[in-house]
């Protein structure tokens, strides 16, 4: 068996002209035309055998007839090697093994096929059989290549609860086999706008299609088709509405930003992976389905048939890989809690989301985000000033400056820090201005009391208490996810909005979530989801027994006398919590607040945060206090 080149065509040449031996020039002549037909069988648009020679030359049908017959391999180009030529007078018998890499890292499917060439008027000529594509192949049939999609993998909430599983759905999408290349993009149009989506792109991808594609416009659970696109889409030349199962959440909004969705695969991914994906496939295309695709999808299969073009009836296999079923991804999410934060949120208009945090292990038990998100995630990477829910790692910055819970530090109305007026929120208490102790400070969220006590710290300690709290340093979570951030003030400004959880700081809900988990638990609670991913401590300066202590004793004040009061009666045992408003600059100009509240109780710790709202207390508060109320009776 030979391989092709170019340099062995040329030496072939050369020995045909030169040699004066009538039996060798005859061996050389047939070689050479067999290798011809083998290079050119190479290219599946067939126009490699234009220089090839046919009984009867007829190149040019014989060459769209390969093309027709080898469309449906999906542009898998076969390896062929001729083997040992055998002349016998004007005719010859060659072999050529065929190799075709169906699956990538699966063994190829090969076989071999027998040449007939004939001799005259000196040249040796291929007889043109469609069994030299395939020995069992007839007149009448095609090569069909069909991916066989593996059963993806579950994804598995908290006790191995399925939350993601096969649902039924139905596709929308346009044939291509039943409308024409001059009403195709018509057709797109039309049933981008009947089911709502965009009409360009839909349009782009239906044009580009091969003419025996199906283009997926959109996908609806069963029961969630819209009348309307039931009454009308058969109107639509070459639309077609196809039965299928899909993996999906419980509902659509189920940690939809996090868990991402199953669809048929972009271009961008195709060309990304083209030996994983191709046209027409199921895949993730977004959050933690995208993420752990490939072992969710597990390896899909692939059957190769002998397909007749002119008659009815089953297709014949020819060769088959195997699809191998994904593995499911465990999560720590709780459906039930996940469900009642995300039910909490449904009605807030503005940007929202609840994070809740297990502090014994980290276990995130609920990241929810609000319909005003727009589908982002901001509960696990939103970026947003905390406000004086920062105050927690404000406080263990000045106990570790010297300062205890008793300590009197000063509250005035207002406090001007290098021209810049700092005052308190609206309805701060006046009985809580003067000189009163850093608990009641706390309790109260007094902004004046932290921002005068600022050359307590030097420079660095604040970043360092917000690393002791775990907020500043990044984790690989094997998900989105923002720790969140201190960086150094560029002015005395800024150094003292910071100590307010303003000025350059950062955080997103499952940050702010930990913070006061770590708390709760007395040393540092890094939030875990995935639970094949190990997550880790950092090496900054432990929380100490009692610096914990005497944070959850002025976190208890803020719910015994202070912002947080309207959680002191949640059955339970006692919660801990702090309120936080930070202002911002809204889009108009004008200056709103991100409100914000987190708390713990026994082995929960909750952030919820609301993107504008009026305050804390008032915003955020009856949020969290609903979930603290509704988990005490789903656990």
């Amino acid at each position: 068996m030979r391989r092709i080149s170019v340099a062995l065509l040329t030496c072939l040449l050369v020995l045909a002209g030169c040699s004066d031996d009538g039996d060798d020039v005859d061996q050389a002549g047939a070689d050479e035309a067999v290798d011809r037909l083998a290079v050119g069988l190479v290219d599946p648009s067939g126009a490699g055998l234009a220089e090839v020679g046919f009984v009867g030359g007829k190149n040019r049908p014989i060459a769209q007839r390969y093309a027709d017959v080898v469309e449906g391999m999906d542009g898998i180009e076969p390896a062929i090697e001729p083997g040992a030529v055998e002349v016998d007078g004007s005719t010859a018998t060659a072999t050529l093994t065929w190799t075709w890499q169906v699956v990538e890292s699966e063994e190829p499917w090969t076989y071999e096929t027998t040449v007939e060439l004939e001799k005259a008027g000196g040249e040796w000529a291929v007889a043109w059989v469609p069994t030299i594509i395939e020995p069992s192949l007839a007149d009448h049939e095609v090569l069909d290549a069909t991916t066989i999609p593996a059963t993806r993998g579950e994804i598995l909430g908290a006790g191995g609860e399925v939350i993601v599983t096969d649902r039924p759905v139905v596709r929308f999408g346009i044939d291509r086999v039943r409308v024409s290349d001059a009403e195709a993009a018509g057709s797109a149009r039309a049933l981008a706008e009947l089911v709502g989506v965009d009409v360009a792109p839909y349009v782009r991808a239906v044009r580009a299609a091969g003419d025996r594609a199906f283009v997926e416009a959109i996908s609806f659970r069963r029961a969630e088709v819209p009348a309307e696109v039931l009454a009308s889409y058969e109107d639509i030349a070459g639309a077609v509405a196809l039965a299928d199962d899909i993996s999906l959440a419980p509902t659509r909004e189920f940690a939809a930003p996090i868990l991402g969705r199953v669809g048929p695969v972009t271009a961008e991914m195709i060309k990304e992976d083209p030996d994983r994906y191709r046209v027409g496939d199921i895949a993730g295309i977004s959050g933690l389905q995208a993420r752990y695709d490939e072992q969710l999808g597990g390896s899909p299969g692939r059957l190769v048939e002998a397909v007749s073009e002119t008659e009815s009836g089953p297709a014949r296999d020819l060769f088959r890989v195997q699809e191998s079923d994904g593995d499911p991804l465990e999560l720590t999410l709780d459906p039930d809690l996940q469900t009642e934060a995300e039910a909490l949120l449904a009605d807030v208009t503005s940007a929202s989301a609840l994070v809740a945090i297990r502090p014994s292990d980290g276990a995130i038990l609920a990241a929810a985000n609000g319909p005003g998100t727009g589908g982002l995630n901001f509960a696990t990477y939103g970026q947003f000033p905390p406000g004086s829910t920062f105050k927690i790692v404000s406080s263990l910055a000045l106990l570790r400056a010297g300062l205890t819970p008793d300590s009197t530090v000063s509250c005035p109305p207002t406090l001007t820090v290098d021209g810049k007026e700092f005052g308190n929120y609206s309805d701060y208490p006046s009985s809580a201005n003067g000189e009163i102790p850093l608990r009641t400070a706390v309790a109260q969220s007094c902004n004046t009391a932290f921002i005068g006590a600022r050359d307590e710290l030097s420079a660095d300690d604040l970043a360092d208490a917000a690393a002791s709290l775990g907020l500043g340093v990044d984790h690989d979570l094997g998900f989105p996810a923002y720790f969140g951030s201190v960086e150094p003030p560029a002015s005395e400004t800024e150094a003292a909005a910071d100590l307010i959880g303003q000025g350059t700081v950062l955080a997103s809900p499952m940050t702010m979530a930990a913070v006061i988990a770590t708390v709760r638990e007395g040393r540092l609670v890094v939030p875990r989801l995935v639970e094949q991913v190990d997550v880790s401590d950092h090496d900054h300066a432990p929380l100490t027994g009692e610096e914990a202590a005497e944070l959850q004793d002025m976190l208890r004040a803020v719910v015994t006398e202070g912002s947080g009061s309207q959680l002191a009666d949640v059955p339970g045992p006692p919660v801990i919590a702090k309120t936080g408003t930070a202002e911002f600059v809204g889009a108009d100009g004008t200056v709103q607040t991100h409100a914000w509240m987190v708390a713990a109780q026994g082995d929960l710790a909750v952030a919820a945060f609301v993107e504008v709202g009026e305050s804390g207390s008032r915003t955020a508060g009856p949020i969290l206090e609903e979930f603290l109320r509704a988990s005490s009776v789903v656990e």
